[in-house]
């Protein structure tokens, strides 16, 4: 059996990591699975891919489509056009695609007008918002996918009301999760560590990259203000992304306890989060590993496409309003927290799951076709 993994960007790094390393366990075993890794180059920094590949023990991609730049239906375009072509020199048994970036959405289409099955890791999350570009990412992508990998029951009850047989429905849990248990021994303390003096709970992580967040000066402004004038006398500790950093230079905004520094690795970024006394962030992922280390969480958006970080973990929906932070803020001051839980499932073997799964469907089909490729040659 062949799988071509789909990577495009860096939230995808995390979650093809641990199955990768599945995959390579199974061959070890004697199974019949074979991977080939391509990267189509939606994001592509050069340092931070590296970075995030080598600490992950992710193998160099087999080929990047370098379809980066341009705008959403260009982006789109530039993908299909050159993973057909891959799909056409390395026909594989099936197209793995993970998460809601417009790779997973643009690979999913491309392979299906191949008639090559795909499986959607992180598949029947819904936010209910679609004017993010993920939504439509991930409707479509689940639109036409033959089987889904699940995080949570409530995924799984949002594509059986889509019509989803049970059949193709497999519960596995979270591949992130399985990526944040397999590196916590190897967590590194990043620079700002010691030249900032920090310290366990003595700061907050803050995150931000959505458009209504970022893009507009003014509201920029409200919330880090709201964020500082809530946080007492704690450090708020603030990786910024560089078209981010543009906006905040353009205001130039700054503050004695904000504490701007680079986007970090994986590595030194999970090691801030554990360490944070809480995290303030707009990001889906962050909510879950914050949920699965136990640190208080808040996010500014109005929705969330992952409501369990929320009924069972440390998560809690802010909004995007900065003037409904403060009372979030005034429970952490309190140790007023919610203690929170982890997910089913979520449980660092979610990867093991997933291949097993893919063994059990496709290895009679790889079979099957080298029997006729066989005959064929007779």
């Amino acid at each position: 059996m062949l799988v071509t993994i789909v990577a495009g960007a860096r939230p995808n790094f995390m979650k093809i990591s641990p199955i990768i390393r599945a995959i390579r366990a199974a061959q070890a075993g004697g199974k019949n699975i074979n991977y080939r890794l391509v990267h189509t180059g939606q994001h592509y920094d050069k340092k931070m891919s590296h970075d995030f590949f080598e600490q992950l023990g992710i193998p160099e991609p087999d080929i990047n489509l370098e379809a980066g730049g341009g705008s959403q239906a260009e982006q789109t375009a530039g993908i299909m056009i050159k993973f057909e072509k891959e799909l056409q020199q390395n026909k594989p048994d099936l197209i793995l695609v993970v998460g809601d970036v417009t790779s997973t959405m643009a690979c999913t289409i491309t392979a299906k007008k191949l008639c090559i099955d795909a499986v959607h890791v992180e598949a029947g999350i819904r936010s209910g918002d679609m004017t993010m570009p993920e939504e439509i990412n991930r409707i479509v992508t689940d639109s036409i996918t033959d089987h889904f990998f699940t995080t949570s029951e409530v995924a799984n009850a949002n594509l059986r009301k889509h019509g989803v047989a049970e059949s193709a429905i497999h519960f596995v849990g979270n591949t992130m999760i399985d990526t944040l248990y397999q590196h916590l021994d190897r967590l590194k303390k990043p620079e700002c560590w010691d030249t900032e003096k920090l310290s366990p709970s003595n700061y907050f992580l803050v995150t931000l990259h959505r458009p209504a967040n970022v893009d507009e000066p003014a509201n920029l402004k409200k919330l880090l203000d709201a964020i500082i004038n809530g946080t007492g006398t704690d450090k708020i500790l603030f990786p910024v992304h560089p078209r981010t950093r543009k906006i905040l230079e353009g205001m130039n905004y700054n503050h004695e306890r904000l504490i701007q520094i680079d986007p970090q690795g994986y590595l030194e970024f999970i090691f801030l989060v554990k360490h944070a006394k809480a995290v303030i962030t707009d990001s889906g992922g962050i909510t879950e590993e914050a949920t699965v280390l136990g640190i208080p969480c808040m996010t500014l958006r109005n929705s969330t496409e992952r409501p369990e970080t929320i009924t069972v973990g440390t998560n809690e929906l802010v909004g995007t309003d900065p003037l409904k932070l403060p009372p979030y803020l005034e429970k952490i001051k309190k140790n007023q927290w919610k203690k929170g839980g982890i997910p089913e499932l979520w449980d660092g073997k979610t990867s093991e799951r997933i291949v097993q799964v893919l063994l059990k469907l496709y290895s009679n089909t790889s079979e099957n076709s080298r029997q006729v490729k066989a005959m064929a040659a007779v």
